[in-house]
């Protein structure tokens, strides 16, 4: 009979293993960041900002859980991956069939995973992966749109741009602000990336449906 130590050294090994899942943007000028890092700073983005958030709404948000969905949201990709939110065109990636493909795999991935665990930290972490993927509470909406912002922020810092997925700036409005909006805060935020990045000629226009990189 599994106990229950070995049940939770288990999950912790599974967990590591989410520094080896490399997203699409970089870390750094020279190589693509992790999604354990990624996680990371999402859940000091929403500490850093959670001031400005409560000013904003005019009511407390709840940071602990907030903590929680950023740092646990992404666990599923170490079974299905992480899929680019772009394709080489500059249009957002993903079929509607696409998309519910993956929404079923990372379920399945999330009740396996969960599962092993003991109660009762197996069914809370279950129940807010859930409540973020659902994202109807405040605290889910704004982790999510958290978590749209970044990959810009760090495709601006590292230089790394847009132009190898050929986005002009009206493409990354077109997949920022629909979940941006929730917030002024964060659609602030993303203005600033936005101008810096076409202040440095980070985006690809199309001209007659040739790309080139926009400077």
């Amino acid at each position: 009979m599994t106990s229950t130590l070995d049940r939770l050294y288990s999950f912790m090994q599974f967990s590591a293993r989410l520094r080896e899942v490399q997203r699409h943007n970089r870390a750094t000028p020279d190589r693509a960041e992790s999604v354990a890092e990624h996680s990371w700073h999402l859940a000091l983005i929403c500490w850093l900002l959670r001031g400005e958030f409560e000013r904003e709404f005019g009511t407390p948000v709840d940071l602990d859980k907030m903590i929680k969905m950023c740092l646990l949201h992404d666990l599923v990709e170490i079974d299905t991956g992480d899929p680019s939110a772009w394709r080489t065109d500059g249009a957002a990636e993903g079929s509607a069939e696409a998309k519910r493909q993956k929404a079923l795999a990372e379920e399945q991935s999330a009740q396996q995973r969960f599962g092993s665990l003991p109660e009762p930290i197996g069914s809370e972490m279950l129940a807010v992966w859930h409540e973020h993927e659902a994202g109807q509470t405040l605290e889910a909406r704004l982790v999510r749109a958290v978590d749209r912002l970044n990959p810009a922020l760090m495709r601006h810092l590292t230089g790394q741009g847009w132009s190898d997925v050929g986005a002009t700036a009206a493409d990354l409005d077109n997949l920022q602000l629909p979940r941006l909006s929730v917030s002024t805060t964060l659609t602030g935020l993303y203005q600033r990336v936005r101008a810096a990045a076409v202040e440095s000629g980070q985006f690809a226009i199309r001209e007659e449906g040739v790309e080139r990189q926009c400077r």
